[in-house]
């Protein structure tokens, strides 16, 4: 039977991925280069194995075999065919096996690379991702076991296990319960993904990390090896970030793209400690310092990795995003503390041989102002770690699990956020080793009066508030500056080279992509900022109940109630609610939303779609909260006015062109040295 061969095969990939591990550790200690050889083979194979287990699991999803529990627990025969693929994900023992095909895929692509220059890593780098792997595998085989088949008693009881039980016979129910409607929608076809994407990327570099540590590598070719990866891990996590709060906008219907949500911030925390590792690593490719600090960025990332799938599946905490109460949650957290522990005792051995090779000689300088903007993200981490733990340290000592809100964080968080700001704006102006005041002062002081302008117009014509003055400003600050240093540059180049402004703006990107794709980064932020500011200060928010023809008034949109239809689409098994609604800003018609309410006939589950009127000033945001059967007789709608908040949805675009510029590959300059000694050498062979 399918489910059997796939559970053998994800069992025989575990004992794989565990040989590899085991392997890695005896060729390392007996320099035996066959065995590391082998170590690597083996973990070559995880993938197609994998691969076939989870084409097992697909098959089983979508040919609607409901005598497996995963299956009927996450599908229906009245699912689309790509929802029922996407359900492999939608819950927790398929998504288990997803994240350890996914790690399987990168861990294989690792084990493909030329290892000529750096045999001594290969071991141990199979080592630590053959540790994790078989970590995630044990999990699937032993505790949420994705291939489980219900089997009836001849007492009638029904039981789950993946061999037969004795005396009973196979169960299959007539339908599944169907995926959570919440998980139906497309954002969520591409959000988990993304977000595994980038949790998994981030265990190569730690796994380079370690095995630099162990074999006493204090150089910065761990770095180089892995700068990739890591800018690709930040890419794909960020992505998934954002369309986590795309898809809280669409569907959870609070009129908001991020709550503070355990789980949502489970998957910010490493996203935190990587982005202030990517700026870290720079110090040390450039000045040769920071080499602890960047050894402790990356064993925090890779554990806040482990903790946050940790939180999502352990069910210690309450959220709409995290799965039931699981038994894994013990053995996640002794993996946590077991590799924490480790790391931190392999990087306490290795700490003397990490010193940096410079000093830091100057407050001002870009390394300093570097190591500020790493000391704000891990403040932020701080708040971000704290406001999660807090409910489990509650109920540990008082008994009640007592948990902090969005005012907790916005307070905590919105001065070091701000701080960044600055830093961003001012940090690309100061000098490796040395600067001072004046130099800042000169490079930045028609930039500040530019940002003051600009603030000064915001203040005539949209708010008079203090905290969002001083936050358009920081904005209007950075992004001056930044535009500033791409127009300097590409006029530098158009003098110097001969070039018209297009062609020596995007040559200037395309021969520093690291740096300029960062700016284009920093000018993303800046406009993802100007959207959180208005959403945040300047939200607006009403309920009514209204008959047909009356109206609800918000800032300055008449909401006026006209009909209400319901119907059912039985293919789908789903039965659809809408109300129609006219919108007018001023007594000028706009044109008509369609605020519905879907339910979910397998769930038993409704799911709120707002209408939606976006524009750059705001979005207008219109909730149906309740009707009655007679549509005449009214309708309750839930209404928000959300000032600036496409800027945010702008600027995620923009931050992803921007990473793609930093993250492309550019040639590898020790092989373009080797490759130019090699034709100098066969040249002066032939001379």
């Amino acid at each position: 039977m399918i489910p059997d061969f796939g559970y053998g095969v994800l069992v025989l990939t575990f004992f794989m991925a565990l040989y590899s591990a085991i392997a890695g550790i005896y060729a390392s200690i007996n320099k035996s280069q066959k065995l590391a050889e082998s170590a690597r083979r083996a973990m070559l194979l995880t993938f197609p194995l994998l691969s076939i287990s989870s084409l097992s699991l697909i098959y089983l999803l979508v040919n609607n075999h409901f005598e497996v529990a995963f299956v009927y627990e996450v599908t229906s025969r009245t699912m689309p065919t790509y929802l029922k693929v996407t359900s492999w994900w939608g819950g927790q023992a398929g998504s288990l096996l997803f994240w350890s095909w996914l790690l399987s895929a990168f861990t294989s692509a690792v084990s493909i690379r030329k290892w000529d220059r750096d045999r001594e890593f290969l071991p141990w780098v199979m080592v630590v991702c053959g540790i994790t792997l078989a970590f995630f595998l044990s999990l699937a085989v032993f505790f949420e076991n994705p291939f489980v088949k219900y089997w009836q008693t001849m007492s009638g009881e029904i039981v789950e296990s993946v061999f037969r039980v004795k005396d009973a016979i196979l169960f299959t129910p007539q339908d599944g319960r169907g995926l959570n409607p919440l998980l139906r929608h497309p954002g969520m076809v591409i959000h988990p993904p993304m977000l595994y994407l980038g949790f998994v990327s981030f265990v190569i570099p730690y796994a380079f990390a370690m095995a630099a540590l162990i074999t006493g590598r204090s150089d910065d070719r761990w770095i180089r090896l892995t700068r990739r990866w890591t800018l690709w891990a930040w890419l794909f996590l960020s992505f998934g970030l954002v369309l986590g709060g795309r898809w809280a906008y669409d569907v959870l219907g609070w009129g908001g793209y991020w709550g503070w949500d355990p789980v949502e911030i489970a998957a910010f925390m490493p996203w935190l400690t990587g982005t202030a590792f990517l700026h870290s690593v720079m110090i040390q490719e450039k000045r040769g310092m920071l080499k602890q600090w960047n050894m402790i960025l990356v064993i925090l990332t890779y554990d806040l990795v482990i903790f946050g799938t940790f939180l999502t599946r352990s069910g210690v905490l309450s959220s709409v995003h995290s799965f039931a109460q699981s038994a894994i949650g013990p053995m996640f957290f002794g993996f946590i503390v077991i590799t924490f522990l480790s790391s931190t005792a392999l990087l306490i051995w290795r700490w003397p041989q990490l010193r940096a090779e410079t000093e830091m000689k100057s407050m001002l300088s870009r390394e300093a102002l570097f190591l500020f903007n790493n000391l704000l993200f891990m403040s932020i981490l701080v708040v971000c770690f704290w406001g999660v733990i807090f409910p489990l340290i509650s109920e540990l000592f008082v008994g009640e699990k007592i948990t902090v809100g969005p005012p907790f964080y916005e307070r905590a968080t919105a001065p070091l956020f701000a701080s960044l700001l600055f830093l961003m704006a001012i940090a690309p102006l100061s000098a490796w080793g040395h600067s001072t005041l004046q130099t800042l002062g000169r490079a930045s002081w028609k930039s500040a009066i530019v940002a003051l302008l600009i603030t000064v117009a915001i203040f005539f014509t949209f708010t008079q508030s203090v905290p969002a003055l001083i936050g358009f400003f920081l904005i209007a600050f950075a992004l001056s500056i930044t535009l500033h240093e791409f127009w300097r540059a590409t006029l530098a180049r158009v003098h110097a080279q001969n070039e018209n402004f297009a062609t020596a703006f995007f040559t200037l990107i395309s021969r520093n992509r690291r740096r300029y794709g960062g700016y284009i980064i920093h000018i993303s932020m800046a406009l993802m900022a100007i959207g959180i500011i208005g959403i945040e200060g300047f939200q607006y928010e009403t309920q009514g109940t209204l008959a047909s023809g009356e109206s609800l008034n918000i800032a300055d949109y008449t909401v006026t109630y006209r009909e209400l239809a319901s119907w059912d689409d039985a293919p789908n098994g789903v039965n659809y609610t809408r109300a129609v609604v006219d919108v007018s800003e001023n007594g000028v018609y706009l044109g008509t939303l369609h605020p519905r309410i879907d339910y979910y006939f397998d769930a038993e589950q409704n799911m709120t779609i707002p209408g939606l009127r976006p524009s750059l000033r705001d979005d207008l945001y219109i909730l149906l909260v309740d009707w009655q059967p007679v549509s005449s007789m009214g309708a309750t709608f839930k209404i928000y006015v959300n000032p600036l908040m496409n800027w945010l949805w702008l600027g995620s675009l923009l931050f992803f062109v921007g990473i793609t510029v930093a993250a492309w590959p550019d040639k590898d300059p020790e092989a373009q040295s080797a490759r130019v000694r090699g034709k100098v050498y066969h040249s002066s062979s032939a001379d």
